[in-house]
């Protein structure tokens, strides 16, 4: 398929059998013949480890790399609230048209309808696997799984584990990979960072990586290639992902031939504890399930700095449900994100710096005494606690939206295969689920619906369809890739400047969070664009990278990683600056309610953006893949 087509290959029919059709209809590989194909899987998180565990199971012969020392430390383990799906144990009215309806709504009408369908399809099966892996997840007391409420929905759908489910789904998947590396049919490369995609008569057939404590650099050859290497929030330097997470790997590719869809689509989380001075590097996340029991407000009074428990009822402002009283503090993550904005900007926000506001307990442990609230949420209290000194079963959380998930990514499509034949990519690393807002509890359910469930279908699907000659380390494609690799290395020691990477990375991080953060506008978005290409020559020029190539050197490994978020800002900004609507995560404030909610333009804008690097210092070029909504009509997001 050439970059310049963009086939959805949603196939036919009514939305309920599309994928049952569509797995009827894809071409089968023998089992006897698996073995005779490899398949490279990059990340080893949710969507990766699940991937490689189903593919080695089912015959193929994988090879498994993270940049971690352990599958384990992929980032997916920080999830806390839950995974969604469409069980209605609580027998409350849902259904997997209705998690699809909620889904496709809660990303403001921007995903397509057949792949999100799927998604909640999947959803009542990932809980059935996870369950028999042993999973932990809550229950209830005569022994049925627990479920709880997240934003954006009105039933409870939601499957957790205490406030670590995602560090309980990861051991699952882990074990699951485990049981495949000791059995031989997956090889692990810890410690090796994805640095290049190796294209061969326009497929994807292999991987540059470098090992992180040697330095050596090497490449490894196969039949299809599986990025599952999650998102890129941390280009705004603070964010919740682990320090670690980066866009590398697609960002690589994305300069190889594969298209990047909706780059501006970024989610920031309203509950994370906010930022205590210039010099920290990362935030931290209280999940959204706090939400269920605690209040939001701030004084109604501005500047008004008495300690909370002095302020009586009559004088707090429960925003949250006094402008979505059908959701009141479950609104959305991009509703709720701006509403606390918008009472901070009034002068009404609270702590040392006024951005934040309140996340109250009192009325839950009132109601359902101490204990209760301890089982539900011990963990993320005492972690709460350890960060700020404060206790919060005493005082009320102080919170602040924070960057935490990007729902742009590499293009792909029903399939999960990018522009790149051969290259397919999974979980948060592609675009495809969740539109301009992921729904709190999704990230789990995309991750594993992907590794478990669609990839190992797909993935045949294109071996069994595809004649691939065999290739070999000599090939000089390969060479080519590796040469540019080193040659990029060494010109990053060579620089010897003045300025250390994370100098620049910070202030790349404060121009996307002022220009193209929780809100933006044309001015700003500009002026950006003219910022960051300056930044950009600034670290080309200055920027001091100590050490050698042949060495554990992580001031390397940070360089490479920032001079990719330098290029991926820009086109982020370019992305947010044409499309001239709001939607979801992206709030354009020209274009707003007189309510001040997002305001789309479905004439216009009801399409993924997808770019296509053209070369260095040129222009990207746009392409449309338009949306059509047949089950889920087009309509003013409301959750009042």
């Amino acid at each position: 398929m050439s970059p310049l087509e963009l086939r959805s290959h949603v196939p036919a029919g009514p939305i309920e059998l599309k994928w049952d059709k569509h797995r009827f209809e894809m071409k089968l590989v023998n089992p006897a013949n698996k073995r005779k194909y490899t398949v490279l899987v990059v990340g080893s998180g949710l969507a990766g480890a699940a991937g490689a565990a189903s593919l080695s199971e089912l015959g193929y012969n994988v090879k498994c790399f993270c940049f971690q020392d352990s599958p384990r430390r992929a980032h997916s383990i920080a999830a806390q609230g839950g995974i969604n799906a469409a069980k209605n144990y609580r027998n409350d009215g849902d259904s997997i048209y209705r998690l699809f309806y909620d889904t496709v709504k809660g990303g403001d009408f921007r995903a397509r309808e057949g792949n999100v369908y799927r998604l909640a399809q999947l959803s009542v099966e990932i809980i059935d696997q996870c369950v028999a892996q042993g999973v932990p997840f809550a229950r209830e007391y005569g022994g049925l799984l627990a479920n709880r409420s997240f934003g954006g929905a009105q039933v409870s759908r939601t499957f957790y584990a205490r406030g670590q489910t995602g560090q309980q789904l990861l051991l699952g998947a882990y074990q699951a990979l485990e049981k495949e590396i000791a059995a031989g049919g997956v090889t692990m490369y810890p410690r090796a960072e994805m640095l290049d995609v190796v294209v061969i008569d326009g497929r994807a057939r292999g991987i540059v990586v470098r090992d992180l404590v040697t330095g050596k650099v090497e490449s490894h050859l196969g039949d299809a290639v599986v990025l599952g290497t999650g998102g890129y929030g941390n280009v705004f330097y603070l964010s919740t992902n682990a320090k670690g997470c980066n866009a590398t790997a697609i960002w690589r590719a994305h300069k190889r031939g594969a298209l990047f869809g909706n780059p501006c689509y970024t989610q920031i989380h309203p509950t994370c504890i906010p930022v205590s001075s210039e010099y920290q590097s990362k935030l931290t996340l209280m999940s959204e399930s706090l939400r269920n029991d605690g209040r939001v407000w701030v004084p109604q009074r501005q500047g008004d700095n008495r300690p909370p428990g002095e302020i009586p009822e009559s004088e707090r402002d429960y925003f949250l449900e006094r402008r979505y009283p059908s959701f009141g503090n479950l609104a959305p993550r991009d509703i709720a994100s701006r509403a606390a904005k918008a009472v901070c900007d009034e002068g009404r926000g609270v702590g040392p710096s006024g951005l934040g506001v309140y996340l109250d307990f009192a009325d839950a442990i009132n109601r359902l005494g101490e204990s209760a609230i301890r089982e539900r949420y011990g963990n993320l209290f005492e972690m709460y606690q350890r960060i700020t000194d404060e206790d919060p079963y005493r005082l009320p959380m102080r919170i602040y939206p924070a960057v935490h998930y990007t729902m742009g990514g590499l293009w792909v499509d029903y399939n999960l295969m990018s522009t790149i034949p051969g290259l397919h990519v999974i979980g948060e690393a592609n675009f495809s689920d969740h539109g301009a807002n992921r729904l709190g509890a999704s990230a789990l359910m995309q991750g594993l619906a992907d590794g478990y469930f669609i990839l190992p279908n797909t993935i045949s699907n294109y071996l069994a369809s595809t004649k691939l000659e065999k290739v070999d380390p000599t090939h000089p494609e390969v060479r080519l890739v590796e040469a540019e690799v080193a040659e990029r290395t060494a010109r990053f020691l060579s620089i010897k400047g003045k300025r250390t990477v994370d100098s620049f990375h910070r202030e790349l991080g404060r121009i996307m969070w002022d220009k193209c953060g929780m809100a933006r506008n044309a001015a700003g978005l500009q002026e950006a664009l003219v910022l960051i290409p300056r930044l950009r020559e600034d670290f080309w020029r200055d920027v001091n990278v100590p050490g050698s190539h042949a060495e554990l050197n992580q001031a390397l490994e940070r360089a490479g990683r920032v001079a990719d978020f330098l290029e991926l800002g820009e086109l982020m900004c370019r992305d947010a600056l044409h499309r001239e609507e709001s939607c979801g995560g992206h709030f354009r404030e020209e274009y707003q309610t007189e309510e001040g909610e997002a305001l789309r333009d479905d004439e216009h804008f009801a399409y993924v953006a997808a770019w296509e690097h053209t070369g260095p210092d040129q222009q990207p070029r746009l392409h449309k893949e338009p949306l059509e909504f047949e089950y889920v009509h087009l309509a003013q997001r409301s959750y009042k």
